[in-house]
């Protein structure tokens, strides 16, 4: 009967990790499904426990590194938030000069300043975000849009 109350906590600890994503849980159920092993086969209670913390322990230290690495190889880097903004064009709807300006970025409108002194960029120019200062976008011109400035 003790092999279900193992397999209750693996199951458990399962549905943790797919919440957190860290592997911590998955390790721990793994030492949990290698509790039920030793519960299915007649061992004592403290033997279950110390089966289950000696294979978590392993579990943790030698497989979860390396299966870190895994999935942090596979995954694509997805830049969020204003992060996300970095990079993008948009297009000037008040001239923007190192003090201040308005832009429309991704069909909302943005505080700007332009990245270098003494520059102004007029309505209608295109031009890229090059970071994000609060709530301000500082941006310089496309090399389109230089061309022709």
């Amino acid at each position: 009967m003790a092999w279900l109350w193992w397999l209750g906590a693996a199951l458990v600890l399962g549905v943790v990790e797919l919440l957190t994503v860290d592997l911590i849980f998955l390790m721990f159920a793994g030492g949990a499904l290698a509790g039920v092993a030793v519960a299915l086969l007649g061992a004592p209670p403290w033997m279950q426990a110390l089966v289950f913390a000696g294979v978590s322990m392993v579990l943790l230290l030698g497989v979860r590194p390396w299966a870190k690495r895994m999935l942090e190889r596979s995954t694509p880097e997805t830049r969020t938030n204003v992060d996300a903004q970095i990079g993008r064009e948009a297009t000037v709807l008040m001239d923007v000069t190192d003090r201040a300006g308005r832009i429309k970025l991704v069909g909302e409108v943005w505080t700007a300043r332009a990245a270098h002194p003494g520059t102004v960029l007029p309505v209608g120019t295109t031009v890229r975000v090059v970071r994000i200062d609060g709530a301000t976008a500082v941006v310089e011109a496309t090399a389109d849009t230089s061309l022709f400035s």
